[in-house]
């Protein structure tokens, strides 16, 4: 019964941004029911704004259904503790697991729940982009290696890519409301888990971590 309410609530989510915003999808995915069962990570590039939830707007129905059943996404527990954004964010998306910014237990606790019956979803930059370019301590953004570590632990599935055009021009970081009636670019990618790490573990000259560092970082070139 708890996984159909939270489902009904992503529905009104979903069809509310559609009556609010319009979107403008670059990159479409021609996927049948059975490849949004598959998915178990969700890789989102460009984290510009907490109003990002409004991309539920292009999620087709079935992957709400595994968004509602099995999603866990880490998110910093200070945001998760903001009076209004936090509740807010633990309606819309559930499964938040609050992880810190320091060097803790905190991301172990969120890895030893990583597992082939879950949807985890994951803003590989870990913070979000400012209207300059950069991050709140006028940092070059950049791919976090954390991401890494979920990837290890998944050998099947389907990876979905959501590139994000950005939401400056409807709400940056500091605004305390949205701006209704724009347009929302998007792009949606999806990736067999299994062929994609096969593909950078052939990279001889790096890594498998820094092959998926680079490689993150050259998609998320592609958002802006």
């Amino acid at each position: 019964m708890k996984r159909f309410v939270q489902y009904l609530f992503l529905l009104k989510v979903k069809y509310l941004a559609k009556i609010l915003f319009r979107f403008n999808i670059r990159q479409n995915v021609n996927a049948q029911p059975h490849d949004w069962r598959q998915v178990n990570l969700i890789i989102f590039l460009n984290h510009t704004s907490l109003f990002e939830p409004l991309l539920l707007g292009v999620a087709p129905n079935i992957l709400l259904k595994q968004i509602a059943a099995r999603l866990m996404i880490p998110a910093a527990d200070t945001t998760l503790a903001r009076p209004f954004t936090g509740k807010l964010l633990k309606a819309v998306i559930p499964g938040c697991i609050p992880i810190t910014r320091k060097k803790d237990a905190s991301w172990q606790v969120f890895l030893d729940q990583v597992a082939s019956n879950k949807l985890v979803a994951i803003l590989p930059e870990g913070r979000m982009k400012r209207r300059n370019g950069l991050d709140k301590h006028g940092e070059p953004m950049s791919i976090k290696p954390g991401v890494v570590d979920i990837l290890e632990r998944l050998s099947s599935g389907k990876i979905l890519f959501v590139y994000s055009g950005g939401l400056h021009h409807i709400q940056a970081p500091g605004d305390k409301l949205p701006k209704l009636f724009k347009e929302i670019d998007v792009g949606l990618e999806l990736v067999d888990i299994k062929a994609y790490k096969a593909g950078l573990l052939t990279c001889d000259s790096t890594s498998f971590k820094d092959s998926v560092v680079n490689d993150l970082q050259r998609r998320l070139s592609t958002c802006e």
